[in-house]
């Protein structure tokens, strides 16, 4: 039997109603290879999906040529806008740009001034990577993006500092308790700083609503109820992702610096401290975005009075972003 099956245009390859098919197909999403396409190869990837939904492929074209058309297409063009989605801002390379602030934000010993850098580091790529795999059927206007950026980064580094500073003031902790505890202060400032630039990136959806698709993938209108839907999907993947990314690595690290290798070889400390990182990045991402198909489905009850009246479908779908 083949390992692909039939191919169906602007289909995910894998059933989106199971974990591990959206699991496996957004391993296709995040998958850095995709990095590495040339212009030539998008554009004749672009061609033969043209060319399929007019029925003129060439014979000899393979579904697996088909499947990988379309992968390449959807980790480099944004669905809503048909343009290019500059490379460290993919979801592509949301792991290879993004490990590096990782480890930055894990490192020990942080003083108030790498606290704020790596914290803003971090927040304006993921607002960048907010902003460039959002839902854009509606045009939003570039200040609603600096709103967002500047809203994520105050909750950011104010979190992270003000925690650092009630550690730094507290009597209870031993030395190295308070240099263990320092590590999981990420976390709540990430995860909480997450939220807000998803909201805050992308708060006018609430108010003019998001396009909501039939069966045919025709707009039946704008929806604000599912523009609800498609803001908690994506915070809610924006709080699971660093949980394993920030919690994992500062467990391993404490176990392993007290290995007699590390002890004695302490310049190995961030080399392996960059590959936990790394390996923690590369669990997490797709666990966490595979919570939700990207392409959400509604029942139309649910949604207003005249989108139910504008179609005879009773399931909408629409795009909840990245």
């Amino acid at each position: 039997m083949s390992e692909y099956e039939a191919f169906q245009h602007g289909k995910p390859r894998f059933d989106q109603n199971t974990f591990s098919g959206r699991f496996r197909h957004f391993l296709d999403v995040i998958d850095p290879s995709t990095l590495f396409v040339s212009e030539r190869r998008l554009q004749e990837s672009v061609e033969l999906l043209d060319r399929f939904k007019q029925g003129t492929l060439p014979p000899g074209v393979t579904d697996a040529q088909l499947w990988q058309a379309q992968k390449i297409k959807q980790a480099i063009i944004h669905p809503d806008t048909g343009e290019k989605i500059l490379m460290p801002f993919r979801m592509s390379g949301f792991i290879p740009f993004g490990t590096p602030v990782v480890v930055g934000l894990l490192l020990p010993n942080q003083t108030l001034v790498s606290t704020i850098f790596w914290q803003g580091l971090n927040q304006s790529h993921n607002a960048c990577v907010n902003y460039s795999n959002r839902n854009a059927s509606k045009p939003a206007p570039a200040s609603k993006f600096f709103q967002g950026y500047l809203g994520a980064v105050t909750s950011a580094v104010s979190i992270a500092v003000g925690l650092n500073v009630l550690i730094q003031k507290s009597s209870r902790f031993s030395p190295t308790t308070r240099l263990l505890v320092q590590r999981f202060i990420p976390f709540p400032a990430v995860a909480t700083a997450n939220v807000c630039n998803v909201v805050l990136m992308r708060h006018s959806e609430l108010s003019e609503g998001i396009s909501v698709l039939d069966d045919n993938g025709n707009v039946v209108g704008s929806s604000k109820v599912a523009a609800k839907h498609a803001l908690l999907e994506t915070a809610l993947t924006r709080v699971v992702m660093p949980m394993p990314i920030l919690m994992l690595p500062p467990i391993i690290m404490a176990a392993l610096e007290k290995l007699p290798l590390l002890q004695r070889r302490r310049r190995l400390v961030l080399p392996v401290h960059s590959l936990v990182c790394l390996a923690a990045f590369g669990l997490a991402l797709p666990l966490a975005i595979s919570l939700f198909p990207q392409m959400s489905q509604i029942s139309v009850n649910h949604l207003e009075p005249e989108i139910a009246m504008a179609t005879d479908c009773k399931v909408v779908t629409y795009n909840k972003g990245l």
